[in-house]
Formats: structure tokens, sequence, C-alpha cells
């Protein structure tokens, strides 16, 4: 079964630096929805998602990620799938400079000189962890939204997988390239961490990697390299603006793709650079069992004003590829599932392999939050909290995309989730003192506040 995707890279909310460009830009992304549409429905189907790999906002503020969020819901409304199907990335652009200060900027100077070892004594203390990811607020918050979440200990960021075939799935391993920019140049000199290139490995998933930065950025690239020869069929970056293609016979019966994007909102737009997006699709080739991606480069033709296929971005190649895939025939086909059976189209969850701290295992997030918010005590014994529906993460997403800091927190008052207005909490117990009003029955309620706030009485759905 055939998943489509639409893939961005360095959209920059935010960036504009005068009225025209502010105006050339917004035409263009306004165009590429409607590219988009047309394509997908030329393919005959829905799309299954939306994949962004970094610079979303161009200065990590909280403006440019709403910017962000209401023209991803307009994109994935017009390409037919759910508004929370992003998988997301941050990119060096991603960072709140604002928050780097001299004290900062001198850590992040000492990790890269110090490399692995300096960058895993401070993700061991938590006080200085915390500070490194204190830059990524803004983007966390809009992050948890899409789940997309990012794994707060330096780790392989939660990851999705998506069933192509009964028995053979893609996994979307989301990095942090970014964990350790600062503003100067930094090709060459940025760092994964021992932590990201631990990507996991499971027969009958291969793995598609999600990186900002291209490896010619990291200090640790020659290892990194070697677990993605080792464990990746697809690795997809962003940041240089440049759109390339390459694939690698690793070894016999094993081959890595290694697509680089170019920018869907280049800081310039000029001969060399303009606006870009890709459409991926991703299936089983059942034929040799392996995975298959097929490329539509979309570029601007500034003759007409518009995108179109760039059949020169391929380079002679087909726009299909069968990537010959060793994790795929390393697991039996499901007894009783034949080949080319439908699959679920559902990008599901996984848990981060290097968890941040939470709630025990067993227990309801909602009742594990701190008790000067106003919630009981903890209870071990409490059931797992339920997945939510995909009504509950719509009605989400548009809860933290049109209401203030302030306003939510009155509203969580007043739904009784809390007994007083508390002070600093973060980006996760939000979520969870959300989805506690939900199951209070105040559902019906958030959509009327929503209705009031922004003029729209009626979600997505």
């Amino acid at each position: 079964m055939k998943s489509v995707f639409v893939h961005l890279s360095d959209i920059h909310f935010g960036q504009e630096k005068d009225g025209g460009t502010d105006a050339a830009n917004a035409d263009a992304k306004a165009r590429l929805i409607d590219d988009a549409r047309t394509q997908l429905a030329k393919l005959g189907c829905p799309a299954t998602g939306v994949i962004v790999t970094g610079d979303i906002a161009y200065s990590g503020q909280a403006h440019q990620y709403a910017m962000a969020a209401s023209w991803l819901a307009d994109l994935t409304d017009a390409i037919g799938c759910d508004r929370t199907d992003v998988q997301l990335i941050p990119g060096n652009h991603d960072v709140d400079r604002s928050k780097i200060t001299n004290t900062m900027d001198s850590v992040l100077f000492s990790v890269r000189e110090g490399g692995d070892i300096w960058l895993d004594r401070h993700l061991d203390n938590p006080d200085e962890c915390a500070a490194l990811y204190h830059r990524f607020d803004a983007y966390k918050g809009f992050a948890l939204d899409y789940r997309c979440e990012l794994d707060l200990n330096g780790g392989v960021s939660q990851s999705a997988t998506l069933e192509l075939a009964p028995g053979r799935s893609i996994r979307f391993v989301r990095l942090n390239s970014a964990l350790i920019c600062s503003g100067h140049p930094e090709e060459g000199k940025l760092i994964l961490g021992q932590r990201q290139r631990q990507i996991p490995i499971e027969e009958g998933v291969e793995n598609v990697v999600l990186s900002h930065h291209p490896l010619n950025w990291f200090q640790d690239s020659v290892k990194a390299r070697g677990y993605l020869r080792g464990r990746a069929r697809v690795f997809i970056s962003g940041h240089e603006h440049f759109p390339n293609l390459d694939i690698e016979d690793v070894e016999e019966g094993c081959q890595l793709m290694m697509l680089a994007a170019g920018a869907t909102a280049p800081d310039e737009v000029d001969d060399k650079f303009t606006y870009k997006y890709n459409i991926l699709t991703f299936e089983w080739d059942k034929d040799q069992d392996a995975l298959a991606v097929t490329i539509d480069p979309r570029t601007w033709n500034p003759g007409m004003a518009r995108f179109e296929r760039d059949e020169a971005f391929l380079g002679g190649r087909t726009d299909r590829q069968v990537l010959a895939s060793p994790n795929f025939r390393g697991a039996p086909i499901p007894a009783g599932a034949p080949q080319g059976s439908q699959a679920s189209t559902e990008l599901v969850e996984e848990r981060s392999q290097t968890a941040s701290p939470g709630p025990a295992a067993g227990t309801d997030p909602s009742e594990t939050i701190d008790p000067v918010s106003g919630i009981g005590a903890p209870e071990a014994e409490t059931p797992m909290e339920p997945e939510p529906t995909q009504d509950v993460r719509d009605l989400q997403l548009r809860f933290f995309q049109t209401l203030s800091e302030g306003q939510r927190l009155e509203a969580f008052r007043r739904f009784g989730v809390v007994r007083q207005l508390p002070g600093g909490i973060d980006h996760a117990m939000e979520r969870r003192l959300f989805r506690r009003a939900v199951r209070l029955g105040k559902a019906l309620e958030i959509e009327e506040m929503l209705g009031t706030t922004s003029g729209e009485g009626e979600s997505k759905r």
C-alpha cells in the first residue's frame, strides 16, 4: 500500500525582511498548497502526512510557530490527512537565540571542543541538560501537539512507525541535530552524540531518519554514518537549501538513500536558490521484498510563477527507487498475509529510547501533576490514560494554537482541573491538564470557547 507524504524543509516563518519579501513568500506558500492538492488528486489518494525537516520558525519565537500552525492546518486539510499527522524535527533556526547568554555560549563552545565526552557530562547533569533544552521552549510546545516531542536527555526522540504491508513497516527516527547550535559558523563542529547515534533496529522495519543538518555538519559524522549504513534505509536532511539525491550501495543486498532537501522558503530567492518541496511515496515492493521510495521533486518556475516537477533533480534516475532492504528480508511475512495486502495508513507513535522523566508506568499522567496546581496526589494504581481519539488530538491542537497561555490557564481554573492559577508549568503539564478537562466532559465547552476566540465555530471534523 502506498503512503504519501508532502516533504518540506526550512520554511522559516518569521524571516521576512520587508513587505515585498513577505508578500512573495506568502504567495509561494499558498501556491505550494494548491500544487500539493493538485498532485495528490492526480495520485488518487489522500496524503498520509507531512514531513518537516527543521527550521519551521526563523528565530524560535512562539508567534512564528503560530503562523506555521495556521499554514500547516491549511496544507493538511488540502492534502486530506489529519492536522496532527506531521513529522517534525528542529533546525538551527528553531533555537531561540535570545536565550543564548554569554554563559550558554561558553558552554556550547566547550561542548564543541570537548566532543562526546563533554556533551554527555552536560546531559548527565539535570540542571545543565535543562539549560541546553531551554533554548527550544517555544518549539517544544509546538511539537507536542503533533506528537513529536523532543527527547530531553540527548537521545533519539520519540519515533513513529507506519505499516506498509503486514510484517513490513517503516519507522521515522527523529533527530535533534541543533542541540549544540549557537549561531556561530558550525559546519563540521556540531555533534549528534552517542545517544542519538543509537538508531533502533528491528526485523521487518526499515528506518527513515530525519535530521535537519546533513552529515558533513557533524564532527562525529564518521561514527554517525556507520550507524546509518548499518541501520537506516533513508536519511533525509535540510539546512543547506540545495537539494541532492544519492543512493549508496552499502554492501550486497543493502542500500542507503541520502536525500537533501531544498528550502521551502530560502533566505534569498535567486538563480541558485528558490522555493522547493517534495512529494514522497513509500511502499513495499513485494517482488524484491524491499522499500520503494518515489520522489516527485517540486520546484518554483519563476517564468510561470508556479511549482512544477524538477526533472533535473533526479539526474537521469527514475523517480521510483527500490532500495535493497535487509531488515525486511530478515523477517518472515506473517502466515496467512498475502503479498500486496493492504495495511494501516496510521502513524503509530513509539516511546523514546531514552524517555524523559515522567509518570511511572501504569499511572494516569494527569494524576501525577505537582499538587501546587491543585490536582490530587499521585495514585500508583490508576490505569494508564487511554490513547486519545483523533477528535481529541484535533481539539488539543486548536486549543494550544488559538489561546494564549493566560487564556489557557484561566480555562483550566474554570474547568476545575486546577484550584489556583499555577506559575511556571511546562508544556507537558499543560497537555495533561487539557486531557483531564476532556475526561471531565469539557470538550463541548472548549469547542465553544475556541469558536468565540477565533471566530470558528466548527472544528476540522
